[in-house]
């Protein structure tokens, strides 16, 4: 009787088990057949501007390091920190009394020499009337011509000297050879300088201004060919600047060799800088557009996968399946990204839930940023295998970075 108690409770525990496989398939197989909940947009088409990114430095249009070209003791100091000047005011003034006396030294000189030279030229017209009739010897006549022609070169030797104290006077007087924004002043009234030694200060030119930046040696070509069209403008913004409105400047020069170190090739834009929002100095975010994309397809960036074969995007038909489509990426613009090959304008990619998706999985779109959105009948332009091998991404659009 034992015997047939422990058969009978063999067999019902056979049979829950069964019963219980049987009922996990049946809810596998529900779970299996229910859509997956997923957020989907249509790829777009636009116009897309190709903008290299890059950080740029602003560089003052010049730089002068103010020295004293006469020395002497400093009697006036007329600029302060921080100054704006203007091309010739007096920074500082120098103890003019030496050049003073200097010049009234030169003045006594020529004059004593000029009389000097007046009665050189009678003796010698005296002289020559004389040899004519052998009066005197040829040599007393030779030394009175070399007094005068001696005279004479005495003469231009002073003058010359008269004029370089005058230079010199007017050098006492330290001015701005530039307009610009002085920095700090390193000499102060009572200092004594010597000529061309201490520097006084620096006078940097910051309207118009330059902003120096590098792109990589590839784009190049592009930029030389975009610039026989006409002149190349760049946007320009520092940290704390407001993004929708960005400082402009034109592209000033190309630098005539590309950096073998890096590979990279150095541009420079004019900024006029009336409103003085660049400084010398700061770094700022440039953006220089090279060519436009007529009819770019654009997704969310979120929406690009990386594979084992390469990028893909989950596409979702008008069957409501998904499909892994590979796709060759091309330029970054803000947070959408170009699709260069693999995808038609108007499909609707998969922007978030694919970890929810495979290939041939139904999915269930709830749309994406408030927008109701349905499966699109366009069919992909350009679609490569599920093995080919996706193109470079290039760093293109108004988001590339080099």
């Amino acid at each position: 009787m034992s015997r047939t108690l422990l058969l009978r409770a063999a067999l019902a525990a056979l049979l829950f088990c069964l019963w219980a496989c049987s009922g996990n398939g049946e809810q596998k197989a529900g779970r299996d057949s229910r859509p997956a909940p997923v957020m989907a947009v249509p790829a777009r088409e636009a116009s897309v501007p190709v903008v290299l990114k890059a950080v740029g430095n602003v560089e003052p249009m010049a730089t002068v390091a103010i020295k004293p070209q006469v020395g002497g003791a400093i009697v006036a100091q007329l600029v302060q920190d921080g100054a704006r000047v203007a091309k010739g005011d007096v920074l500082f003034r120098i103890d003019p009394r030496s050049f003073d006396l200097a010049i009234r030294e030169s003045q006594a000189k020529l004059e004593r020499d000029k009389a000097l030279l007046t009665k050189a030229e009678e003796d010698l017209k005296r002289y020559v009337t004389l040899k004519a009739k052998d009066v005197v010897a040829q040599e007393q006549y030779d030394q009175t011509y070399a007094a005068a022609k001696t005279l004479e070169g005495t003469i231009k030797l002073n003058q010359a000297t008269l004029d370089r104290a005058k230079l010199d006077l007017e050098y006492a007087d330290v001015r701005a050879p530039i307009a610009g924004r002085v920095g700090t002043v390193m000499l102060t009234t009572g200092n004594v300088v010597k000529a061309n030694e201490a520097v006084a200060c620096v006078i940097n030119q910051i309207s118009p201004i330059f902003i120096s930046f590098s792109i990589p040696e590839r784009y190049l070509p592009a930029v030389m060919a975009r610039q026989k069209k006409g002149p190349m403008e760049i946007t320009a913004s520092a940290p704390g600047d407001i993004e929708s409105d960005p400082i402009r400047a034109t592209i000033a020069s190309v630098d005539n060799a590309v950096d073998t170190k890096t590979g990279t090739i150095r541009l420079k834009a004019l900024s006029q800088n009336t409103d003085h929002r660049l400084w010398p100095g700061q770094f700022v975010r440039v953006g220089l557009t090279i060519a436009e994309l007529d009819k770019a397809v654009l997704i969310p960036t979120q929406a690009l996968l990386d594979g084992v074969t390469g990028p893909y995007v989950y596409v979702i038909g008008a069957d409501g399946k998904a499909e892994a489509r590979p796709v060759t990426p091309g330029p970054i613009v803000d947070a959408e990204t170009v699709v260069e090959k693999g995808l038609a304008a108007g499909e609707m990619v998969v922007t978030d839930g694919q970890v929810r998706l495979a290939p041939g999985a139904k999915a269930e779109i709830k749309g994406a940023a408030g927008i109701d959105a349905k499966p699109a009948d366009a069919k992909p332009v350009d679609a490569k295998p599920a093995d080919a091998k996706p193109a470079a991404a290039k760093p293109a659009g108004e988001g590339a970075k080099q």
